[in-house]
This record gives C-alpha cells, sequence and structure tokens, in this order.
C-alpha cells in the first residue's frame, strides 16, 4: 500500500479546510437568509428577491428573503454584523445603513466598515422630491414661494432619522432657507404611503417607490433630486437646474455579509451576484423602478463605501445635520 507523500497530505488538507477551494466549490450546501432591513414593496426589497431567485437558481439551496424593518436599517443590519461570517447570512445594505448613518445616529450599533465585508454594490438610486396633490403648486420655485409664506406648515417624509432620504431633504432645507418639518418613517415604502395618503405634505423618496403614484395621480413630482435629469422622467427638472453646484452623495444599495467572510466564498457569491444582476430579466426589472445595475468587485464596493462616507460627512455638516 502506497504512502501518501508530505505535500500530497498538505494539498488535501488545505483543499478540505474551510475557505479554501474545494469548500468554495461545494458552498452553500444549505438555505441562505439574505437580510432586508427596510419594510416590503421597496426598491431595496425588489433588487433583493431578484437576486436571490438567481442565486437559489445557480445554487441549488433556497435563498430566503427576510424583512427585518426599524431603527432606519439599524436593526437587520446589526443582525448580519453578528452572524457567523460563513455566508449563509447576507445583508442588502444601502448608503443610507451605511455611509449617512454615523453622521445621523446616536450609538450606532455596528461600524459600517470593520462589522461587515462588501461582497458587490448592486444598484445605483435615483431620488425624487414629490408633494401631494392637495397642496397647490406645481413646481419647486412654486413651493420654495409657498414655503416663504407659509413657514413651519410643510412637512416631508423619509425612510428614516440619520437616512439618505433624510439628509438631501436637510440639504434642500439649508440651500433654500425654509422651515420644513422632517417625519421618518421605517422605510421607503410607509414614507411615500404618508404622502399618498395626505399625512406629509412633501416626501423625498425613490423612483422605485413614487413614479407608479405619481402616473396613478396620487402624488406630484416636482424634481429630480440628482445632478442630471432622470432618464424616465424627461420633463422633470433636476435640482442641479435651479442650484448650479448641485451635488448629492452617492445612493446606491449592496450586498454584504458579516465581517472575517472566507475570501473564496466572498468571490462566489460575487460572481453569482454580479451575473444575477446582469441577467436582462433582473436588470430590466430594475430598470423600470429607476434602479441602474453596478455589479462591481469587492475592493471596488469597499473603496465606494468609503468615498461615500467621506461624502455623507461633508452633507451633514453642510445641512448643519448632527447624531440623534
Amino acid at each position: 500500500m502506497k504512502t501518501r507523500s508530505l505535500s500530497t497530505v498538505i494539498t488535501i488538507a488545505v483543499l478540505s479546510m474551510p475557505g479554501g477551494p474545494a469548500f468554495a466549490q461545494s458552498f452553500p450546501t444549505k438555505s441562505i437568509r439574505m437580510i432586508v432591513p427596510f419594510p416590503p414593496a421597496s426598491g431595496l426589497d425588489t433588487m433583493g428577491r431578484l437576486v436571490s431567485q438567481k442565486l437559489s437558481e445557480s445554487f441549488g439551496q433556497p435563498v430566503v428573503v427576510e424583512n427585518r424593518a426599524g431603527a432606519n436599517g439599524m436593526i437587520g443590519s446589526e443582525l448580519v454584523a453578528r452572524s457567523a461570517p460563513d455566508g449563509y447570512t447576507l445583508l442588502t445594505g444601502t448608503s443610507s445603513t451605511h455611509a449617512s448613518s454615523p453622521f445621523s445616529i446616536k450609538n450606532l450599533s455596528y461600524d459600517p466598515v470593520k462589522d461587515f465585508t462588501p461582497i458587490t454594490a448592486g444598484v445605483t438610486t435615483t431620488i425624487v422630491l414629490a408633494a401631494a396633490t392637495s397642496l397647490p403648486v406645481n413646481s419647486v420655485k412654486e413651493l420654495l414661494e409657498y414655503a416663504k409664506r407659509n413657514p413651519g406648515k410643510l412637512s416631508y417624509s423619509s425612510s428614516g432619522t440619520g437616512g439618505a432620504l433624510h439628509m438631501v431633504g436637510e440639504m434642500f432645507k439649508s440651500s433654500f432657507n425654509i422651515d420644513i418639518l422632517h417625519v421618518p418613517y421605517k422605510g421607503s415604502a410607509p414614507a411615500i404611503t404618508a404622502l399618498a395618503t395626505g399625512e406629509v405634505t412633501l416626501s423625498f423618496n425613490g423612483t422605485s417607490e413614487s413614479v407608479a403614484l405619481a402616473k396613478a395621480g396620487k402624488i406630484r413630482i416636482l424634481a429630480v433630486a440628482e445632478p442630471k435629469r432622470y432618464i424616465h422622467l424627461p420633463d422633470v427638472p433636476a435640482l442641479a437646474e435651479l442650484l448650479p453646484n448641485y451635488e448629492r452623495p452617492p445612493g446606491w444599495f449592496g450586498f454584504f455579509g458579516p465581517a472575517g467572510m472566507q475570501q473564496t466564498v466572498v468571490a462566489r457569491l460575487n460572481g453569482e451576484m454580479v451575473k444575477a444582476l446582469n441577467a436582462p430579466d433582473v436588470s430590466d426589472k430594475l430598470d423600470q423602478v429607476g434602479l441602474t445595475v453596478i455589479g462591481n468587485t469587492p475592493s471596488e464596493f469597499a473603496t465606494l463605501l468609503k468615498r461615500s462616507i467621506e461624502l455623507y460627512g461633508v452633507a451633514a455638516k453642510l445641512a448643519g445635520v448632527k447624531p440623534e
């Protein structure tokens, strides 16, 4: 009986170690949890479910979406941060949960960088400024005139205190020196519903939540809160047309795991996620709700995250946003 050489034994051991090539090839061997830290019916939820379905097909294992909403995404994000770094608990994070929250939420229960493994940035988002149909304005100019005449009578909804939508709203108030009350909700879907039902008069929200309601005549989109017009709303002006130097920090949705994940598993997840995002039936549906596919590498996503945190820090100072 032949004995194995030392090099052969070492090779077999390495291949069978957690995180080795053999482990990555066999991953996953059980169902994966995909945590969405906001309620259903949002753009983030749409992205998470579309990609999860593709991953289920590719892996031959269920990828189950769980909505763990609350505290502007902090509850679901913390759940993932405290999970085992084995690739079986993942997060659909946002520029709110990972870039703006450090500047607006006291005692944030996780470190957006140290407690997570970036896998890929999924999509960029487009934000709009929408008004209730009961509000007698049809443009940003008319809105500003109304706000000056009626200080303190306007309110705007966002997906939660400290989120990207809240930050954009405060930047808008600061830029035009107007008084509008911020009303936070537990996600973008309830925030835009509050506008449609008249609980608030304005909302900063994503196109994925807003366009359908606008087409149904339930809300009125006054502007795109972006440097340029949105391709699917060509007649709606961009805020940069009123504020020549306007630039908001980047808005995105992406996929994370807990810190300390094996790089081979990260690479496998990244490859399948990027493939899923670029599948025509997925990218087309994302485009229809105002989400543009990114699908980059883990290192590129880490760079985007770092830059986003820097820009939200600047925005927080400009808008006078402080942790609360």
